[in-house]
Order: structure tokens, then sequence, then C-alpha cells
């Protein structure tokens, strides 16, 4: 079974028993999206969004949950693009673009603290509307020694996560 069939099956089950989202890890579902994805763990970042309170928050990796949160109407942040628009983007130079990085000085625990050199920023939607972001990254010192570059095909694995797991942040992030 895929991991997109994985998630979709988590989310009809999460759908039919709110119950069950106390056994959810979105960590755990982050980490399972980097080897399918083939990047390291650390470079899977799911965000929600809260309608309420206008801004994105981080719900994976860990080391990220309680940083903070990024503005909606952040014109340097990638993710608050992404949500705002509701497009997709690869960004192979990722590093030499203009963009919010306070949370890339974030580490976790036997992180090297390397930079994010490619990025994919996807919206999570639940039916029309966007409810959080998953953003798919290589770090590296340089460019060159983050790995190869995304393409179209990264990008269409990314979306196809996106459609289960926008089920899954509908029922975990009502507010």
């Amino acid at each position: 079974m895929s991991y997109v069939a994985e998630l979709e099956r988590m989310a009809n089950a999460l759908s039919r028993d709110i119950s069950r989202s106390s056994t959810l890890s979105m960590v755990l579902i982050a980490e399972r999206m980097a080897k399918t994805l083939a990047v390291k763990p650390d470079g899977v970042a799911i965000l929600g969004l809260s309608a309420r309170w206008q801004h994105l928050y981080f719900l994976a990796p860990e080391n990220l949950k309680n940083v903070g949160f990024i503005p909606l109407n952040s014109a340097s942040a990638l993710a608050a693009r992404t949500a705002r628009e509701s497009r997709p983007e690869i960004i192979n130079n990722f590093a030499s673009v203009r963009h919010a990085c306070v949370f890339e000085g974030a580490k976790s625990a036997g992180e090297t603290g390397d930079q994010i050199q490619r990025i994919i920023s996807a919206p999570i939607l639940s039916g029309e509307n966007v409810v959080g972001v998953l953003q798919i990254s290589r770090k590296g010192q340089t460019v060159a020694l983050s790995g190869p570059d995304f393409t179209p095909a990264d990008l269409g694995k990314t979306l196809a996560l996106c459609r289960p797991l926008g089920k899954i942040l509908q029922v975990l992030t009502a507010e």
C-alpha cells in the first residue's frame, strides 16, 4: 500500500471516529513522508492554519512546534504566500531567494544547521479551503551538497500527500 493510500485510510477513520485523533502523531506522519519523498527527517514541515488568528503554526517537526508562528500577512515567508495564494511551487535555489529564515535557525538534536537549499511548498486543502501548508526541503552547506533538484514528479507526489493530509488537518485543527 502506498503512503498516500495509508494516509487516506487514516483520514477516513479519523472522520468517522474523532477519538482516534489522540493516537495520531503529525511528527510520525512527517517522518514517514520524508522516507516517501527521499529527504532527511527534518526536511518535512507540516503547518496548520489558524483562520481565527491569521497565522500558520508548526505541527511537525517536533523542534519547531513551540518556536512560534508565521503571520499570514508576512511578505517574506514562503509558507504564508503558499497559504494566501493556494499555489504550490518548487524553488531549487531557495538559499539565494529572499525569505524569512528565523525557523531555519531552530535545530533539533543531531542536526547540522545546514540551510534550506531546495524546497517544495504546497497548500494543504480541505475542499476549497487552505487548512495548512506542507513544505519539503533539502538542506546542505551549499546547493551542490543538498542533493538533486526537486522535479515536477516530486511536486506531484507532494500534492498527492496533501489530499489526505487536508482531511486529517480539517478534523485535528477545527476551530
